[in-house]
């Protein structure tokens, strides 16, 4: 099963409705590109939520140690992870009954996707969600 992407305006769909954003392997490193990019999602007026076992606090909201700690529903889970890492994350994200399952650019693993497709899930894997929300506004 070849990795297909939502298209554009789909995107441009999701993007539009969500609120909460997850992101899994986000750095208090504002060098780090999970930073930036979830800085600029923050500054676009999404709600973060930092998931990160190693941290207390990042873009100043409280970091949590997996998707499974996160209180109330979430849009979109944004990974910072490398692909093998993806088919427990989607194992977990399944848990949480989020929206979208969206790897960042660069990322993307076809068990995970083949799982959560199965299950009807919307997956996006290997672009950055800061490039798409530029191009879809």
């Amino acid at each position: 099963m070849a990795i297909e992407n939502p298209s554009r305006e789909e995107i441009r769909e999701i993007l539009q409705k969500a609120k909460r954003i997850a992101v899994v392997g986000l750095s208090n490193n504002p060098e780090k590109t999970s930073y930036m990019v979830a800085k600029a999602m923050q500054d676009a007026g999404y709600e973060i939520i930092p998931v990160n076992p190693k941290a207390t606090e990042i873009l100043g909201k409280k970091a949590v140690p997996s998707l499974k700690d996160i209180e109330g529903h979430v849009d979109i889970v944004d990974i910072f992870r490398r692909p093998e890492y993806l088919p427990e994350l989607a194992r977990e994200f399944d848990e949480i009954d989020a929206d979208v399952f969206w790897a960042q650019l660069g990322i993307e693993n076809e068990e995970a996707y083949r799982f959560l497709k199965e299950k009807g899930y919307t997956v996006v894997m290997n672009r950055c969600i800061k490039v798409e929300h530029a191009l879809t506004k």
